[in-house]
């Protein structure tokens, strides 16, 4: 990869760092930063107590009693507030919040997370090994520690689907050989490695000569399929369904990064972990991905333990996972755990309900206080992301399916999520499929280039009907263009509004454009604000609200984000046609039979 960072953890093992900070421990030299006044909550114990904190650099030099020490070049009155760990999210997306890295580092640190581990496939997916590049640039210069992963599964579903890249082993393994990268970022072609599918095998392979961390999704993996993926070298899964689920893949020996953007699963685990009456060294926490308007809301990482204290886990066991269990999972030994000896990220927290961060700092520096940043945070120029969408403008035929006959036998997506195969008949009017009647429509497009960019259109039955269009480019994982609709004139309407934005999102509804959100760069993300982002896509949560019903937990918006996610079980549009991993076979043309 060619790029040079940080080499984190062993720049705390400079010697005249460590001897500046066994001399401030002993009392013979001052402190540079001295915290005063508050109470510590030991991440290994779940005890909490009264201690003074001294840090020298980027190392805590001292955990010592109260008021017994006050030579310091700076000393911070922590009165009333508990210190914790910086928080650690095991498994998230920066793309998912549709800003760039610099927006998210500004986001997060405020409230107290320090360091996330990125998996940059979106970026991959779209722009390749460029991407990945570019994301790991973006992220060396932010106060933000960022641990990147190397895309494992760039498509996600070789053969069912064509992204605007194709990471093989080859280049998996050149990604590990930066030092700024922790390993391999989830597995998610679950059926390749069960199967033994020597490019899979090869790419976890490559993980595993490199010593670095092979991480996993591994939805609907029970009993032998479980076993094999596991066998296979992959150590992590954050794909839980259910608390059974949770209590198998703990039973199993997974390393659980519990996310927080299934909220609906989030009590039931709470009380599967209640149940053991302890937290397993192997629970961690994620956010996996946080659209822009909860994040600027409710926040990252502090959202999710917030969340899961309000459903009744112990607030230690939250930043436990959040902390100490996450460092370990990393094997960074530096983080996770207020210490001498230990990296100086900490938190001040006004309390263990709310979490609101009255002081956090990295790295022995203050990055943000009270709320705001005051670090700086320095973005990369964004200028290699523009000009992803790859199309010219469709028309209403694009999204009709042409057919001579008078009835048709129509293949269906049946289903929001763990979806499965279906049938209906329907009429041919004026040379085209009619929909199924209570159906809706959804097309993809190839958008990078790659191949022909007509859309492949599909059926689907259980999303309710639909009186407009949405139009994507945030699609996972290939992120080709993706419509859903209730009528074809809609659906290229919302579709062209997208493609003249170079990327994005677009809700239209009788002929009009009801909300947009540009994403120019990679058809993913802007280089607006938070806080203006966060508006444009709520404008289009609304927008989707008048057309269409949502029937939470599973028909709802965020699920049209994963609909084209082709390595999960069962069948899933793509830019090929339907595709089934279990089968590895793609339909191309939904209609069965004519009559």
């Amino acid at each position: 990869m060619n790029v040079i960072a940080r080499q984190e953890p062993f720049d705390l093992n400079d010697p005249a760092l460590r001897a500046r900070a066994v001399a401030a421990a002993r009392g013979d030299a001052p402190f540079d930063m001295l915290i005063t006044g508050g109470r510590l909550l030991d991440t290994v114990t779940g005890l909490i107590r009264e201690a003074d904190i001294g840090l020298v650099g980027a190392l805590i030099a001292s955990v010592h009693a109260p008021a017994s020490r006050m030579d310091a070049v700076e000393i911070i009155d922590a009165t009333g507030g508990i210190l914790t760990p910086g928080l650690i999210d095991t498994h998230m997306h920066v793309e998912s919040s549709m800003v760039t890295p610099a927006e998210y580092a500004s986001a997060v640190l405020p409230r107290g997370v320090t360091t996330v581990v990125w998996d940059p496939h979106e970026f991959g997916n779209v722009h390749g090994l460029d991407g990945v590049r570019w994301a790991i640039e973006a992220a060396r210069a932010l106060p933000l520690r960022m641990i990147l992963l190397a895309p494992s599964c760039v498509p996600s579903a070789p053969g069912l689907e064509l992204a605007g890249a194709d990471f093989d082993a080859a280049v998996v393994a050149e990604m590990l050989r930066s030092p700024a990268v922790g390993g391999v970022a989830e597995v998610m072609n679950m059926r390749g490695v069960i199967d033994g599918d020597p490019r899979m095998s090869a790419i976890v392979n490559s993980g595993l000569a490199s010593g670095k961390l092979v991480c996993g999704h591994a939805r609907g993996l029970t009993g032998a399929d479980l076993n094999a993926f596991m066998a296979a070298g992959v150590t992590s899964d954050h794909e839980l369904t259910s608390g059974a689920d949770l209590s198998a893949k703990l039973s199993a020996g997974l390393t659980i990064e519990l996310r927080g953007s299934h909220d609906h699963l989030l009590q039931e685990f709470v009380e599967v972990l209640n149940g053991l009456g302890h937290l397993p060294p192997t629970i961690t926490l994620c956010t996996d991905d946080v659209f822009p308007d909860e994040l600027y809301q409710s926040g990252g990482l502090d959202d999710v333990a917030r969340r899961l204290v309000r459903y009744g886990m112990k607030p230690e066991w939250a930043l436990r996972a959040a902390t100490f269990n996450a460092a370990e999972r990393l094997k960074r030994s530096d983080l996770g755990l207020v210490a001498s000896g230990r990296r100086a990220d900490l938190v001040l927290f006004e309390d263990l309900t709310e979490f609101r961060a009255r002081l956090v700092i990295s790295d022995g520096r203050v990055v943000a206080r009270n709320g705001s940043m005051e670090a700086t945070v320095q973005p990369l120029d964004t200028a290699p992301l523009i000009k992803s969408v790859k199309l010219p403008l469709l028309t209403d035929d694009d999204f009709r399916i042409p057919a001579k006959g008078k009835r048709a036998r129509v293949a269906t997506i049946d289903r929001p999520r763990f979806t499965q195969w279906g049938e209906a008949e329907t009429d041919i009017r004026d040379g085209f499929v009619v929909p199924p009647v209570g159906g809706a429509m959804i097309a993809v497009a190839h958008r990078h280039g790659k191949a022909g960019g007509n859309p492949r259109n599909g059926f689907l039955s259980g999303w309710g009907e639909w009186r407009g269009a949405f139009c994507t480019t945030v699609s996972h994982d290939s992120h080709n263009l993706t419509v859903f609709g209730g009528n074809a004139a809609d659906m290229a309407l919302a579709a062209n509004a997208v493609i003249t934005a170079g990327g994005g999102m677009a809700v239209a509804k009788d002929g009009q454009i009801e909300a947009i959100l540009p994403l120019p760069l990679s058809g993913l993300v802007t280089d607006a604000s938070l806080k203006d982002t966060a508006s444009a896509f709520a404008d289009i949560r609304k927008a989707m609200g008048k057309i269409v019903d949502w029937k939470p937990p599973y028909r709802v918006f965020k699920a049209c984000f994963g609909a084209t996610l082709a390595c999960n079980a069962g069948p899933h549009q793509t830019d090929r046609g339907i595709a089934d991993v279990v089968t590895g076979k793609v339909l191309e043309d939904p209609v069965l039979e004519i009559f």
